[in-house]
This record gives structure tokens, C-alpha cells and sequence, in this order.
């Protein structure tokens, strides 16, 4: 029998490959990106990610079991150890202040997003919080697969490609695989019905931030 994983995964491929080959990532990879717009983008990734980490912390405290628990905690150690250090970095190298990001509000899309996890979390439990986590993590690693022997012009760009080439962030991600795949085995039909559709809503969640990004959205 197929691992629910996989299954979702196979069923938002669609999807899934709009993402990988969407204009974003190619501007990233050819070095036609404006600056502005990575600024943009990885403003709203901070805003992001700042949730995405507190959500692997809420879903490991409404995990019943021990051992998911500690791996929740651990994905979310990774992302302040990994990708939030990372930005700090990039933060830093493009001059992005804090009054810049107080300047740039949460953006319609990062705020659906991120409102999405937390009311799977509220309405639908910890399972289907985990599988709605994963398609984030899954996706930048396969972003990252597919760019192998890509070099972007722009060092920033590059360096943003090699952070999801690392097996500091690709060994994270297999864990999470397996984590989720954990969770669906321990829960009933009804359940895994809600953690396939976390899934997919988060998986239309990201080919929209990339979107969001190249058009600067905000609330008007």
C-alpha cells in the first residue's frame, strides 16, 4: 500500500509543478529578479516562517504521542538553527531593517496562508496540522533538486538555491516525510481525509506566495 505521502503527493502534482516552474523561481535562477522583489519576498517569508515555526510547536503540544512531540520540536529547532538564521543573513546582506518590515505589512496571501495552519490546528487537530506543514518543506527541497547545475548570476539568488541543496535542510525534510506518513497511520479515515486536505490547501498556499511575491501584493 502506497504511504499517504506519497499518495498526496501524486494527487498535487498539478499544482505542485506550477510551482517549480513558476516565473519566480526561473527570475531566480536567471538572475532577472529585481532586488526589490526579493525584498519583498523574503519580508513575507519572514512573516511566514515566524508562524510556521510556532505551529510546529502548537501541534507538538496537541500531540498525544511522545515521540512526535520530540520530532516537532526538533523541525522547529531546525527552522530557527536553518532557514530563520538564513534570512537573518540575507536580512542583513540587503540592508532590510527592522523599520523595513514594520513598513511592509503581512501581505493577503501570507496571512491566508498562515491563517489556514492555524485553523487546521484548531478545527482539525494535530494530524492534519502536520500533513498541512509539510507540502513548505517538501517543495523547497524539490525546488532545490530541480535547480542541481543551475548557477544564478546574483550571489543572493545562488546562495538562496544552496540553502535548499544542503543536507542541513534536505535531511530535516525526509524526517518530516516520514513523520507525517507516522501520523496517518495512527489515525482513522475521517482524519486522514482532513490531513489530505491540509495538504492540498497548503500546497495551492505556496504556488500562490510565489505569485504574491512577483506581484508585490498588499491589501489594496
Amino acid at each position: 500500500m502506497m504511504d499517504f505521502s506519497q499518495q498526496v503527493y501524486q494527487q498535487n502534482q498539478t499544482v505542485w509543478q506550477e510551482s517549480i516552474h513558476h516565473p519566480f523561481i526561473k527570475q531566480l535562477s536567471d538572475g532577472s529578479m529585481t532586488l526589490p522583489t526579493f525584498r519583498y519576498y523574503l519580508i513575507q517569508d519572514h512573516y511566514y516562517l515566524r508562524d510556521f515555526a510556532r505551529i510546529h510547536e502548537l501541534a507538538a503540544d496537541a500531540s498525544q504521542d511522545q515521540a512526535v512531540k520530540t520530532l516537532l520540536q526538533e523541525l522547529a529547532n531546525s527552522l530557527h538553527d536553518g532557514e530563520i538564521a538564513t534570512r537573518k543573513t540575507f536580512f542583513k546582506e540587503l540592508g532590510i531593517s527592522q523599520q523595513d518590515v514594520v513598513n511592509t505589512p503581512i501581505a493577503p496571501t501570507t496571512y491566508a496562508y498562515t491563517s489556514h495552519m492555524y485553523r487546521t490546528l484548531t478545527q482539525a487537530g494535530a494530524p492534519a496540522a502536520i500533513a498541512g506543514l509539510l507540502p513548505c518543506a517538501w517543495l523547497y527541497a524539490d525546488v532545490g533538486a530541480s535547480l542541481q547545475g543551475v548557477t544564478s548570476p546574483v550571489p543572493i539568488f545562488q546562495a538562496w538555491i544552496d540553502s535548499y541543496q544542503s543536507d542541513d535542510y534536505t535531511g530535516p525534510v525526509a524526517k518530516q516525510i516520514k513523520l507525517t506518513d507516522q501520523v496517518a497511520r495512527q489515525t482513522d479515515a475521517a482524519d486522514r481525509d482532513a490531513m489530505a486536505k491540509a495538504f492540498e490547501r497548503s500546497t495551492y498556499y505556496e504556488r500562490d506566495f510565489w505569485q504574491m511575491a512577483l506581484d508585490h501584493q498588499d491589501w489594496q
